[in-house]
């Protein structure tokens, strides 16, 4: 049946091409955006999942970024650590040659001069030793010795916490101030003299092998928080990659669909054109 007031087939291609339109702008959106799921209507259980993950990527590149001024702190605290310990080495080199020196009070203050000269560059590289105004070679800051640095997050059902390490900072200004009070000139008699350079040489060497332990906890340190930023690094590349297989568009798809829809809308855009013009048909019946 023909009718002037219902045009079922223009209905239906009106339809269809609605629907291709509606197609045919997600698929621009999703290439313009390069996301699959850009909103919570497009795919809610991903949409949630990957803004969590998106945000746990987040923090762990703010910790990281945090890490690195802390990897700088503790590798300069370390570097002046290592230096002390070289420069206290020298110093106990010294002391040894003075052993025999015992009835030379010449000798023993020319070496005295070299020991001072030797403690006075020790205190110089500890007092360089800071990064950014901070400094882990001075002993405890306000009578506390540990540093905690955090390092991550973890989720639970609890909700979210920080994972931390901690470390020590060295009081290198203790091992400089053994060896500024090593005195060797100042003894009246030989005698007094050997004894004098005895006990010298067991702190030279006591403040040697504490630079050494000094280094060595820093050295420690620095390692643990260069494998932490090591971890977080692949870590976050492994969230980010994960979080792009579940909202990111298959571009090569989305080409291929676009150029579909296109087809698809002149042939709908062509239907409805034939369908509009059936009632002009009806006038054919009354010539």
């Amino acid at each position: 049946m023909s009718s002037i007031n219902t045009n079922a087939s223009a209905m239906t291609a009106l339809s269809t091409l609605r629907n291709i339109n509606r197609d045919l702008e997600g698929a621009q959106d999703r290439i313009s955006t390069g996301l699959k799921i850009s909103s919570g209507k497009d795919n809610a259980a991903y949409f949630a999942i990957s803004k969590t993950m998106s945000g746990d990527s987040s923090m762990y590149k703010a910790i990281d970024e945090s890490l690195t001024l802390q990897q700088n702190s503790v590798s300069t605290a370390r570097l002046g650590a290592e230096t002390v310990a070289d420069l206290a080495d020298e110093f106990l080199e010294r002391v040894a040659f003075a052993q025999g020196s015992a009835g030379d009070q010449s000798a023993r203050t020319d070496i005295q001069t070299e020991l001072n000269e030797l403690a006075a560059r020790i205190q110089t590289v500890i007092d360089q030793s800071t990064f950014n105004g901070e400094s882990l070679v001075k002993g405890a800051v306000d009578s506390v010795t540990a540093v905690t640095v955090v390092t991550g997050i973890t989720r639970s059902a609890s909700g979210v916490s920080t994972t931390t390490i901690t470390y020590d900072r060295q009081d290198l200004t203790a091992i400089q101030s053994t060896l500024a009070n090593i005195d060797i000139s100042s003894a009246a008699s030989a005698a007094s003299a050997a004894t004098v350079l005895s006990q010298a040489l067991t702190d030279a060497q006591g403040a040697l092998d504490a630079a050494i332990t000094s280094a060595t906890a820093l050295g420690v340190a620095e390692k643990s928080i260069e494998t932490q930023k090591q971890f977080l690094g692949e870590l976050t590349d492994r969230i980010d990659v994960g979080v792009g297989s579940m909202v990111d568009a298959n571009m090569e798809e989305e080409a291929a669909r676009l150029q579909a829809l296109q087809v698809q809308q002149q042939l709908a855009t062509q239907s409805l054109s034939i369908a509009n013009q059936a009632p002009q048909n009806i006038l054919s019946l009354f010539r």
